[in-house]
């Protein structure tokens, strides 16, 4: 089928107590492996890229990447820009054909953010592309992005913010970090569902790769209705080449490697599916 929005999957994903998948694409076999996994497991899934990875490679070449692989697949496919970080990068791929945009001003005060975070809602409303904001800073590193120690969300600023920008989904920091974790994470459940009560937009949660599985369900079980996962799934993607080459040092063949790691990668996103209960909520 072709590309869809995120609106639609999030809201039904907010309706029916789940959370949809969005895992981080590097290549052509991530893609394969994402979509494979979500077709196994009857899930909706997003595909999403970072300013670092479209700076790699362009927009359009991760937008084609991802258009065939959706019109290939029978279940619902999103192309997402994660941690837009500029007016003008979001604009770039919403103008690449990207169905749904996030735009951090979180490392900006919060008045700037909210200027910014409108600035690209209201040019994405014209052409039906939801946006996804963040409020709080999710901490860590991973790519260019630095989030530092992070800060937590305010679910009263929540509020003012969701109503005053419009965004379509909110991302929150309760706790959890870019990248890999040093130690086990802990997270703030109580913050998640003040924040709830209080924003009606679907919430997302960052940072999840390496949090427990069971605190992910939790979380998804307090209203989180998008997960992201990225560092974990280029970790999947190396283990599997390594895997070849450690096995077969000789092997100059990318294809064969590179199908040990797209199969390392679909196993991990099929696990994720049913963390976050997406599976067989495809419609």
């Amino acid at each position: 089928m072709a590309l869809v929005t995120t609106k639609k999957m999030l809201l039904d994903a907010q309706k029916n107590g789940y959370a949809v998948g969005a895992f981080n694409v590097e290549n052509m076999e991530m893609v394969m492996a994402v979509v494979s996994a979500a077709e196994e497991t009857k899930s909706p899934v997003i595909m999403q890229t970072t300013p670092s990875t479209v700076k790699y490679a362009d927009f359009d070449y991760f937008y084609a990447n991802v258009k065939v692989a959706a019109e290939k697949a029978n279940v619902p496919v999103a192309i997402h820009l994660d941690h837009g970080n500029s007016f003008e990068l979001a604009m770039k791929a919403y103008r690449n054909g990207y169905t749904s945009i996030m735009i951090d001003g979180s490392h900006g005060s919060f008045e700037e953010n909210i200027s910014l975070t409108k600035s690209v809602v209201d040019v994405c409303k014209n052409g039906n592309v939801p946006v996804e904001a963040e409020l709080g800073k999710v901490g860590g590193k991973e790519d260019d992005l630095d989030g530092g120690e992070g800060g937590y969300t305010d679910p009263s600023q929540a509020k003012e913010f969701a109503q005053r920008t419009g965004a379509d989904s909110l991302a929150i920091s309760i706790g959890t970090a870019h990248g890999v974790y040093k130690g086990e994470p802990k997270l703030d459940l109580n913050r998640l569902s003040q924040i709830r009560e209080v924003v009606d937009i679907p919430l997302v949660l960052h940072g999840t790769s390496g949090v427990p599985d069971e605190i992910v369900t939790e979380c998804v079980n307090r209203g989180i209705c998008k997960v992201n996962y990225a560092t974990d799934l280029r970790i999947a993607f190396t283990k599997g080449v390594k895997k070849v080459l450690d096995e077969n040092p000789d092997t100059i063949d990318p294809k064969k490697y590179n199908s040990q790691g797209r199969e390392e990668v679909k196993e991990y996103v099929k696990s994720k599916m049913l963390v976050v209960k997406s599976a067989e909520q495809a419609n």
